[in-house]
C-alpha cells in the first residue's frame, strides 16, 4: 500500500517538474486527474516492477532492465487502452514532447522507459527496504493504520475522479484545479 502511495507521489512529482521544461519553462502544467499529487500509471508499474523484480533483487542490471520491460508495457498498453476505449483521448503523447527518441505510437519511449528503469532502482534498492525498516520499527498495528489510512484516502480520491464525478456529474479534480486557474497539459 505505502509503494502505490510513494510512486504515485514521485510520478506526478517528476511529471509536474519534466513538463515544466518540456513546456519552455514558462510555466508549471497540473498533472494528473486526482486532487491529490498522485498518479495511478506510476503506482500500477511500480507494484509489478516489485513483483516481477523483487527474487532477482541482488542482481541490479536485471532489475534495470526488467524494470524497463516492464515498465515499457504498462505505458503502451495504458496508452492503448485509453486511447481505444476513451475514443482517441491521451493522457500522454510522446509524438509532442522533448527527448523522445525511440518513440512507439506515442505511448512509449526511450526516454521514459530509461527514467522508469533508473527510478525502478531508487524504487528496490532505496524505498522498499525504508518500507520494509518502518515496518520493522513502529509495532504492526501503527503500520497498519498509517498504510491503510494512505492507501485508503489516495484511492478514495482515485475512485471519485474514475467513478463517483462522472456517475453522479460531480466536478472532477481536473475541472477544479482549472476552476482555480492551473493549467493541464493538452
Amino acid at each position: 500500500m505505502l509503494i502505490t502511495v510513494f510512486a504515485g507521489f514521485f510520478g506526478w512529482v517528476y511529471e509536474f517538474i519534466f513538463y515544466y521544461f518540456d513546456g519552455g519553462t514558462g510555466e508549471f502544467y497540473m498533472q494528473g486527474g486526482n486532487f491529490l499529487p498522485w498518479i495511478n500509471i506510476y503506482a500500477i508499474g511500480a507494484v509489478l516492477i516489485v513483483l516481477g523484480c523483487w527474487k532477482i533483487r541482488q542482481y541490479p542490471w536485471v532489475v534495470f532492465l526488467l524494470a524497463i520491460a516492464i515498465s515499457g508495457i504498462v505505458e503502451f498498453v495504458g496508452g492503448w487502452l485509453v486511447y481505444t476505449i476513451g475514443n482517441g483521448t491521451r493522457y500522454w503523447d510522446y509524438n509532442t514532447e522533448i527527448l523522445n527518441f525511440g518513440n512507439i505510437e506515442g505511448f512509449v519511449c526511450l526516454r521514459s522507459v530509461l527514467f522508469f528503469g533508473i527510478s525502478a532502482l531508487f524504487l528496490m534498492y532505496a524505498i522498499v527496504p525504508a518500507i520494509i525498516w518502518l515496518s520493522q520499527r513502529m509495532s504492526k498495528r501503527a503500520f497498519l493504520i498509517l498504510a491503510i489510512t494512505a492507501f485508503t484516502i489516495v484511492m478514495t480520491d482515485e475512485i471519485y475522479n474514475l467513478l463517483a464525478s462522472k456517475f453522479f456529474n460531480w466536478p472532477d479534480a481536473m475541472e477544479f484545479y482549472r476552476s482555480l486557474g492551473w493549467e493541464y497539459l493538452t
